[in-house]
């Protein structure tokens, strides 16, 4: 989308803001879930797959990701993380004054109601306990970008927020239950999304340092970075021998297409090393983490 000329809470100054590209991240722990679910519904008896609390999870997970699009936006530019002049990443709409800060206030509190309407539902599928699930996806969303990802500890919320809780969540309310295989998936899956965000810090660190933003990335530095980009892809394909236990060969031998992809990127990340061209490999690093969540869906299925 041609981002110049854009006026000021228009649709496109939202759209841009919603950053439908992360979309993927959010819909690949579901995507996984869903697979899971529907093999395991096949194999006992009385079990039915059903659709409605399918879409609400897919729904709610979107709307969560936009919100903390917004959040992540709105907190940053006050922080003075994202300044128009300096920015490496893509432009942001409040940096850029796409969008005003009183009408970003106004959608984090719209996208934070939505969220919990589409996610009220699954109380019916999944017991009162949703309603915990959905009061820390939100306290979260809010504490990662004002307080946890300065501290380098915004990755264990992605293993928990783009793993482990999307995952299990997603199949127990179809089951009622959650099995060990469910519980490495979500790891897996987990750390695959987690590669996003090492390589957004990656690029990121010299201003991240400069403003007391502590990432993970910030306190490994640039060759333990790397390294660490490497091995959540291994460790993911690796965690995918649960599958194959399980009998589903094709879900541990097809996501070996995303680990090809996956540490192309991590050699084209060395060799680049800083700069506006790493957001190549952010967008690589994005459709990864789709190919991944794809070939494991598809593996689980094809059976």
């Amino acid at each position: 989308m041609n981002e110049t000329n854009i006026k000021t809470d228009s649709w496109r100054a939202w759209l841009l803001a919603a950053r439908p590209k992360t979309l993927t991240g959010a819909a690949v722990p579901v995507m996984i879930g869903l697979a899971l679910a529907w093999v395991d519904a096949q194999m006992y008896q009385g079990e039915v797959f059903q659709w409605v609390p399918a879409v609400l999870c897919l729904l709610f997970a979107f709307v969560m990701q936009i919100d903390a699009n917004f959040i992540n936006d709105f907190f940053d530019f006050l922080n003075g993380a994202d300044n128009s002049e300096t920015r490496l990443g893509p432009k942001r709409a409040c940096a850029q004054g796409w969008v005003k800060l009183n009408s970003m206030k106004k959608a984090i509190a719209l996208t934070t109601c939505l969220a919990c309407v589409v996610g009220l539902p699954l109380v019916f599928y999944g017991g009162l306990e949703m309603v915990l699930v959905g009061l820390l996806c939100v306290f979260f969303c809010f504490l990662y970008t004002t307080h946890l990802s300065y501290r380098g500890l915004g990755d264990v919320l992605v293993l928990l927020f783009f793993g482990l809780i999307p995952v299990s969540i997603t199949y127990y309310i179809q089951l009622h239950t959650c099995t060990p295989e469910v519980v490495v998936a979500s790891v897996a899956c987990g750390l695959v999304v987690d590669a996003l965000l090492i390589v957004n810090n990656f690029r990121d660190r010299e201003q991240d340092r400069e403003v007391g933003k502590n990432t993970l990335v910030v306190r490994l530095g640039e060759r333990n970075s790397l390294r660490l980009y490497a091995g959540v892809g291994i460790a993911a394909c690796l965690g995918g021998v649960v599958f194959w236990a399980n009998g589903h060969v094709l879900a541990f031998l097809l996501p070996l297409i995303y680990l090809a992809l996956h540490v192309f990127t991590c050699l084209k990340m060395k060799r680049i090393n800083k700069g506006r061209e790493l957001n190549a490999c952010l967008a690589e690093t994005a459709r990864n983490i789709f190919v991944y969540g794809l070939t494991v869906t598809l593996g689980l299925l094809l059976i």
